[in-house]
């Protein structure tokens, strides 16, 4: 069965301190319920330098975001859409609840 959020898609974030923002998806974690996203919920971690070559200090990466908090793009007009899977020529695909457009 094909996931409603894949790595690579473009989502946008519906509720928490980044509400609005959108970014592309770089991981997604199924067992968590949780996707990593581009530039947004970016927590700092302090590292101390471990040799030979990684320096140490504050690094900003994304955290994970529960998937019920992001909604997939539509790719016919920009706005959050949520996602129907339908069976097209034996195969299912994703489809935009909104305009009907593939995600593939």
């Amino acid at each position: 069965m094909p996931a409603r959020i894949r790595k690579g898609d473009r989502v946008v974030l519906l509720s928490g301190k980044d509400k609005g923002k959108s970014g592309v998806v770089l991981e997604v974690r199924p067992r968590e319920g949780r996707v990593v996203v581009e530039g947004v919920n970016i927590m700092k971690r302090h590292t101390k330098p471990r040799p030979p070559n990684e320096p140490g200090g504050v690094i900003e990466r994304p955290a994970p975001v529960h998937l019920s908090n992001v909604s997939l793009i539509d790719p016919k007009d920009n706005r959050p859409t949520r996602v129907r899977i339908q069976e097209i020529d034996g195969r299912r695909v994703r489809v935009s609840a909104r305009s009907g457009e593939r995600f593939d």
